[in-house]
């Protein structure tokens, strides 16, 4: 065992050989198989491949980012909710994760922000654009919109480390590395989700166990430390557009540091709102879906 600030880490297992893994969709719930086959997938430049986006409805466009030893599934109690406001939703799997690449340079938040933003420009148009991200997306999004400024218009920004997460949180998570069998496997991710994710540890159900399993092994970025240094808060100062935070007020990462929290993001006069969910933890917007929902399209109808 050992503590790990944002996701599985080390404790996830190999990661897979390839420049990119693509989705076998045979042992993934049903929910995600519906949107795969729904979506509209487009490739972009990546390291030395290409990064994977999926793309649902018409509108204008708006960019989900997810989080650390994830995928576009972080996504996938909101895809449709925004798609049916009247938006056209773009997931990519972020450089690194998912069936995406990894980005030349690095293995950390700073290596991503440009096949980002190049990916945005190639599929969307110089913009600016708006972005709703999470967690170790959030971060990459405030680096990539400090570094291009014209690019993005606002965002919605989900667990954002604005304070440093120092090594050792004090969330224990179990090795993946010895378990053997499927079954010790699947109860390790269980609770994994438990310690970090979930608040409610009986909303994990067998599914969000499938998402977790499928998305850890195929996560190739583990060298992330930049949410442990106040990188986050220095890009932010940066920011020349507006966003909102939101976070899981039961965030096993934040929530004895509420007032903190809070005085850090309303520091920058672009900071518009700070909204804690009830009655969910990090993985805000898969727990509580519906709350999530309801502020994700009021914010991307506005």
């Amino acid at each position: 065992m050992r503590n790990s600030p944002l996701s599985d880490d080390k404790n996830a297992g190999p990661p897979s050989n390839g420049p990119h893994s693509q989705t076998t969709t045979s042992h993934l719930p049903a929910a995600v198989r519906t949107l795969l086959d729904a979506a509209d997938e487009r490739h972009t430049a990546c390291g030395t491949g290409t990064m994977i986006w999926r793309c649902w409805g018409q509108g204008r466009p708006l960019v989900l980012l997810h989080g650390g030893s994830g995928s576009w599934t972080h996504w996938l109690r909101n895809i449709e909710a925004l798609a049916a406001s009247g938006r056209q939703v773009w997931a990519p799997d972020l450089p690194g994760f998912g069936d995406s690449a990894p980005p030349s340079g690095g293995n950390d938040a700073d290596a991503a922000a440009e096949p980002l933003a190049h990916g945005i420009r190639e599929l969307m148009g110089e913009g600016p654009h708006e972005i709703v991200a999470f967690s170790f997306g959030s971060l990459i999004s405030v680096l990539m919109a400090a570094q291009y400024p014209a690019l993005v218009a606002r965002m919605m920004l989900i667990g954002l480390p604005i304070v440093p997460l120092p090594q050792g949180r004090g969330v224990v998570l179990q090795s993946l590395r010895d378990a053997v069998t499927p079954e010790q496997r699947a109860a390790a991710h269980r609770a994994n989700l438990a310690a970090l994710m979930i608040h409610n540890a009986d909303r994990i159900d067998d599914d969000t166990v499938a998402l977790q399993a499928a998305n850890v092994v195929r996560d190739r970025m583990r060298g992330r430390r930049l949410v442990t240094t106040d990188a986050c808060a220095r890009a932010v100062e940066k920011l020349r557009c507006e966003f909102h935070c939101v976070y899981g007020e039961q965030d096993v990462l934040y929530r004895d540091r509420w007032p903190q929290m809070r005085a850090a993001c309303e520091a920058s006069p672009n900071c518009k709102g700070f909204t804690l969910i009830e009655d969910a933890g990090h993985w805000v917007q898969y727990e509580q879906a519906q709350a999530c929902n309801a502020l994700l399209t009021a914010w991307a109808r506005s």
